[in-house]
């Protein structure tokens, strides 16, 4: 639309706001008023008029811009600085992406401890996972242990990505649609992916130390079946807490390596540290031992515990070079 184009509807506008005349001034004296409005408005204000209604917004200058503008505007520059909606608009996109990453690292670390309990309960019988001398089924996880990672393990490093940095490509990418859902299918899809990991690895490491268990039974360090039990669940429950750490790395990015800009954000690196000392605490301070029903775990377990727990990072790689792929 050119500046031509644009007049009538702007001056239509401007009729609009402007305040009530005392009296119905004539057709003729209409179009002069029109005609000298128009006239006294400067370039810039018109070409602002012309923008404001070719887009999906009207933006209007705050210090040197007229009422008129103003009063059609959806937008008020304060600065009078078109690069401040640049700035806005990144940093709007870095807000709903660090939103995003919330999402994606809470509910697949959610969906992860739901399919171990769940995984843990239909195959108790497989992987060893009973209670002898008691009726019902063995959870594979206290109650406890669940509460410790989701209000304590979890927490830090879900808040930490609140303040995540933004990403090369955050100006590079289209604009979102309206009727673009937050947590849209892609997504749905890395949180069932991670869980489904995340359940596997914490399941098989307790079964390791579990006698009579899908793998080939090994010399456990505990003796008796209730000892093996607390190691084993002590196994999961730190499996777990580890496996969510490196996940909260890996939903950072949908596509992209958990290695690029891998140490941007320092408070989430920060809040790693907090969870491993807190999960150190109880596996080796003895009165939370008895709370959480833990047991301290050898040099070997340690090792075990680990191993198992980078499967979720390396699980994540694949799926993000096998999307990069299928975009290029």
């Amino acid at each position: 639309m050119t500046e031509t184009e644009a007049k009538p509807r702007i001056l239509e506008t401007a009729e609009e706001v402007a305040p009530p005349a005392a009296s119905s001034p004539s057709p003729e004296r209409k179009k002069e008023k029109k005609h000298l409005r128009w006239s006294n408005l400067s370039y810039t204000t018109r070409v602002t008029l012309a923008f404001a209604l070719i887009a999906a917004i009207g933006v209007a200058m705050g210090i040197t811009g007229t009422e008129v503008t103003k009063e059609s505007a959806k937008m008020i520059l304060a600065d009078d600085n078109f690069s401040t909606i640049v700035a806005a608009v990144r940093e709007g996109r870095v807000i709903f992406d660090n939103i995003r990453k919330f999402l994606r690292y809470l509910l697949s670390s959610n969906v992860g401890e739901v399919f171990t309990v769940f995984g843990g309960v239909m195959l108790a019988g497989v992987l060893g996972i009973t209670q002898p001398g008691t009726t019902g089924v063995a959870v594979p996880l206290l109650a406890t242990q669940l509460l410790w990672i989701n209000l304590l393990t979890d927490a830090a490093p879900a808040l930490a990505m609140g303040v995540d940095p933004s990403t090369d490509d955050v100006m590079a990418r289209k604009p979102r649609k309206l009727t673009d859902r937050v947590i849209d299918g892609q997504m749905w899809g890395d949180i069932i992916f991670i869980g489904i990991i995340m359940a596997a690895v914490t399941l098989i490491g307790m079964d390791m130390h579990l006698a009579g268990g899908l793998f080939t039974d090994r010399s456990v360090d505990a003796v008796g079946h209730d000892a093996q039990m607390t190691e084993a669940r002590t196994m999961g429950f730190t499996i777990l807490v580890f496996a969510q750490m490196l996940n909260a790395l890996c939903s950072r990015s949908h596509d992209q390596s958990v290695f690029v800009g891998l140490f941007a954000n320092k408070w989430l690196w920060g809040a790693i540290a907090l969870s491993t000392l807190l999960q150190l605490a109880v596996v080796y301070v003895p009165f939370l031992n008895t709370a959480f029903g833990t047991v301290p775990l050898s040099v070997g377990a340690w090792v075990e515990c680990l191993g198992l727990a980078m499967v979720v990072l390396v699980a994540s790689e694949l799926r993000k070079c096998v999307l990069r792929a299928m975009r290029e």
